[in-house]
């Protein structure tokens, strides 16, 4: 079957989900400016979740260049990436109002790294279904990026329980890796001018 109604409904959750998120965002009390800067870490936690909804969004739309057809393990592991990344808007909302408090700030990393590992497994899905001469398989190789942000995630969550900045810290350098879209995706897209045989 195509992957265009899996692509849709992907967008279309990803849409809800910072839909969700920014309207988490509560007016300041007061027209001061003081009153809103009260409310900064809120907002930095909106912004550090805009950054992975936006960042699990536009590596979905290079991988899925590397997929030509999709099958119901696919569709499947496609929603359980879903269901993991629709509850970053509830562990952002409690870590940001909570000041980074330690424990919201260790289930804020949770959050991050479950979908973290959903994707992993779709990945995986979709080069069981493509079999040995899968595109996904060759593009990914040796994938560092997604071999070292596991350590960081659980390194985040452990030092979030004693000092929420260190755990930040880390989610933030696993964000930064991931911010440029594999390149490897669109130098094989090049070679075969756009097109791809999955």
């Amino acid at each position: 079957m195509g992957k265009e109604r899996l692509l849709a409904m992907t967008d279309g959750v990803t849409a809800i989900i910072i839909t969700i998120m920014v309207l988490e965002l509560k007016m300041p009390e007061h027209p001061t400016l003081e009153a809103l800067a009260g409310s900064w870490h809120t907002f930095l936690a909106y912004a550090l979740s805009f950054a992975y909804v936006a960042i699990y969004w536009n590596n979905h739309h290079h991988y899925f260049h590397l997929v030509h057809h999709v099958n119901g393990a696919v569709l499947w592991a496609n929603f359980g990436l879903l269901f993991w990344l629709s509850l970053v808007p509830f562990a952002t909302a409690w870590m940001g109002e909570t000041g980074f408090a330690p424990v919201p700030t260790a289930v804020y990393g949770i959050a991050l790294f479950m979908p973290a590992l959903a994707w992993w497994l779709m990945q995986r899905v979709i080069i069981h279904m493509q079999g040995p001469d899968s595109p996904m398989r060759q593009v990914l190789g040796r994938d560092i990026k997604a071999n070292i942000s596991p350590v960081l995630y659980a390194a985040g969550i452990g030092s979030s329980l004693f000092t929420p900045w260190v755990g930040l810290g880390f989610y933030l350098i696993v964000a930064l890796t991931w911010l440029v879209p594999d390149r490897r995706i669109e130098k094989m897209l090049a070679r075969n001018g756009g097109q791809m045989s999955a």
